[in-house]
């Protein structure tokens, strides 16, 4: 073959073949950069304050209940949205909320006002009034979000569970 005649069928495919593998490396490529690279942003994009009620729903010196709407919701979310998490009134404006979660397999604590203790039904786990773990399979005690208390109401960081890595 001499050059006028033009490119040949193989080297043509070769060429489309390159061409579109590259374009699909280049696809797959940004998401994963982005990923890997996004820890040196230094802020999560997930979390959000967000209220969970007025203080006067959380009596002092009592654990209750609160549940909350995930910031980052969609139309079809639907009820699935809606997160629960205890809240412990201290005293005044001190609290403490610890996600339903327990700490060992994740499953969802109840709490047990007649013996203070927060117990997990899955493999027995059992935590103190504080969140503290006190017996049973889990590593450590429960976890808690921050919070914030602003103009009466109570307030906490949302959009993710909160992990070891969060702070308190």
């Amino acid at each position: 073959m001499t050059e006028t005649e033009g490119i040949s069928r193989r080297a043509l495919l070769m060429k489309l073949g390159v061409l579109v593998n590259a374009v699909v490396a280049a696809v797959v490529a940004v998401p994963v950069v982005g990923y890997l690279l996004s820890p040196l942003r230094g802020k999560n994009h997930y979390l959000k304050w967000i209220t969970i009620g007025k203080i006067e729903n959380f009596p002092e010196g009592q654990t209750r209940l609160g549940t909350f709407r995930n910031p980052f919701r969609r139309p079809w979310d639907g009820q699935t949205d809606d997160t629960a998490c205890w809240v412990r009134h201290i005293q005044g404006n001190e609290f403490q909320v610890f996600a339903i979660n327990c700490a060992h397999l994740g499953c969802p604590v109840r709490w047990f006002p007649q013996s203070k203790l927060f117990m997990c039904p899955c493999h027995g786990g059992v935590y103190y009034a504080d969140g503290a773990h006190a017996a049973g399979p889990p590593p450590r005690g429960l976890f808690q979000y921050p919070w914030k208390v602003q103009g009466g109401r109570l307030m906490i960081q949302a959009g993710q569970l909160p992990t070891l890595s969060t702070k308190a």
